[in-house]
């Protein structure tokens, strides 16, 4: 692979299969990484999640 291979328009899915094989994709990584946060804060916030109107001012 050449430094600037990216720019001939090589085939991304064979370059994927070839260059990067066994490495965790952009798409896949990004939902690992949404799946762990809605965990994070359905433990942290249970049911009550989104159900208390926020208030902007301390006045209100």
């Amino acid at each position: 692979m050449s430094t600037f291979g990216w720019l001939n328009g090589r085939n991304d899915r064979q370059l994927a299969e070839t260059a990067y094989a066994g490495r965790e994709s952009a798409s896949a990584r990004a939902a690992r990484l949404r799946r762990a946060n809605h965990k994070i804060r359905v433990n942290r916030d249970g049911d009550k999640a989104g159900t208390e109107p926020r208030r902007r001012f301390g006045w209100t």
